[in-house]
């Protein structure tokens, strides 16, 4: 546990370096953000496909569940072998472990749509199409906002170690900190806000996510 002096060393470390602080911060959850971004653009939509066509749903999700059981440490080893060093890295793997939670939970919440309610659009005479984006990704929505929610807390923790590949972020400073003599309190600078910025996501889009829940969900 950090003594006294240390978050004396803390204070004064973000008091004359604050801006920079502040500036690895954005630079670390735009990162994460983009990833996230860039997976659920992708993601969702095969999330669909696959609720569509249930014999693709085991090979794609598998396929998703390989790729997450690969170390952070050595996907971005990987990837850097084909991108270079930089913030492409870190963003490409960001996007594929942002995948499998995106593409399941976009699966299981159009799974768990009422069969009464589609059977109701049906008889509406509603298409296909039009049962889907009336009917059945509004009932999902908050399910799949459970995925990006999951994937972006993930997310701001890799891109943590990105710094490791040159893409900057808080992670750069946590770098510093290990080298430094005495760096508890820069260490602090860095894993503190990391820490804030996946708490205040994950209350952030909890939030969300209990507002996109239907009405008789919620109410139950």
């Amino acid at each position: 546990m950090a003594n006294m002096d240390t978050w004396q060393q803390f204070w004064y470390y973000l008091a004359n370096n604050g801006s920079y602080v502040l500036s690895q911060f954005a630079r670390h959850f735009l990162i994460s953000i983009y990833g996230v971004l860039i997976a659920a653009i992708i993601g969702i939509p095969i999330g669909l496909a696959i609720a569509r066509h249930r014999t693709l749903s085991s090979t794609v999700i598998g396929i998703a569940n390989v790729i997450q059981t690969i170390p952070s440490l050595a996907m971005l080893s990987i990837i850097m072998l084909g991108l270079g060093l930089g913030v492409n890295t870190v963003i490409v793997t960001v996007f594929l472990y942002s995948l499998l939670p995106i593409i399941k939970n976009t699966y299981t919440g159009m799974q768990n749509v009422d069969k009464n309610l589609m059977d109701a659009a049906k008889g509406m005479g509603m298409t296909r199409w039009q049962s889907l984006y009336m009917v059945e990704i509004p009932l999902s929505l908050s399910v799949i906002m459970a995925g990006i929610r999951n994937a972006l807390v993930v997310a701001i923790g890799i891109t943590a170690i990105g710094a490791f590949v040159g893409a900057g972020g808080l992670g750069d400073i946590i770098v510093r900190g290990t080298n430094a003599t005495n760096g508890g309190a820069i260490i602090l600078a860095g894993a503190l806000p990391t820490a804030l910025m996946a708490i205040i996501s994950d209350l952030v889009l909890g939030f969300l996510e209990r507002r996109l829940e239907p009405k008789g969900k919620a109410e139950s």
